[in-house]
């Protein structure tokens, strides 16, 4: 089954900083046939955004048992894995859309940011920059961005660290969300402190804070760093 190549995915929800950071909603220009089963993924996505991931990976099931190739469902189902810290089976949903649909950049971030977590960190790296090579549309765009500064960041392997290209690249996300998306800004304050500037850490960090409407587990985050940078200290993935 082929769906439109109009996309713009959810943002994965990563934990642990790197693997559940923000949200923007999926878009996908669908057949009249293939409403039924869209809705059921929005809804999942909706579900799994106010916790209730059980509720969110039964419409997901039900959307994949009537057609094993939707990839939407596919990457939602992902997103859920990776937050359970299941990420065999994450990979494994991403690797599956990518098959169906290898232009799903969404799916393929997620995979990298998994890879990361699991220590392939020359895979991961060679993903972001592929994606962004790739040209994507401004958001997805900032999206990898940020995500590749987080990587170039936090990675513990020292030899895949490089906090100037973190900050250039968190910079650029920034700038494409208007210096709006809080986990944006907190990545530039957390790519500051990979480079010693941990004045200019504090900086972004009290910044992010400072937008309206954040979530209070992400203000709990923001704060923890804040606390790190103020010690003179980096992140760590």
């Amino acid at each position: 089954m082929k769906i439109s190549k109009v996309v713009a995915l959810s943002v994965a929800m990563l934990s642990a900083a790197t693997v559940m950071r923000a949200s923007v909603p999926i878009i996908v220009a669908t057949p009249q046939r293939m409403q039924a089963a869209m809705k059921l993924v929005t809804d999942a996505q909706d579900l799994l955004q106010k916790g209730d991931v059980a509720a969110a990976k039964r419409n997901c099931d039900a959307v994949l048992q009537r057609d094993p190739t939707f990839w939407p469902a596919l990457y939602v189902r992902a997103q859920i894995y990776s937050g359970q810290g299941k990420y065999d089976l994450a990979l494994k949903d991403c690797n599956e859309a990518l098959r169906h649909d290898r232009s799903v950049v969404e799916a393929a971030l997620l995979r990298a940011n998994i890879n990361a977590r699991l220590g392939k960190h020359a895979e991961a790296l060679k993903e972001f920059d592929y994606l962004i090579s790739l040209h994507p549309r401004n958001v997805t765009l900032a999206r990898v961005l940020s995500d590749r500064a987080w990587f170039r960041a936090t990675c513990p392997n020292a030899s895949f660290r490089n906090g100037q290209q973190a900050v250039k690249d968190a910079k650029a996300a920034c700038s494409i969300m208007i210096w709006k998306d809080e986990h944006m800004i907190d990545t530039l304050a957390v790519a500051y402190a990979e480079t010693g500037d941990f004045n200019s850490a504090v900086q972004y960090a009290a910044q992010a804070l400072a937008v309206k409407g954040i979530s209070p587990d992400s203000t709990k985050l923001f704060q923890q760093h804040l606390a790190l940078f103020q010690q003179h200290k980096a992140i760590r993935l």
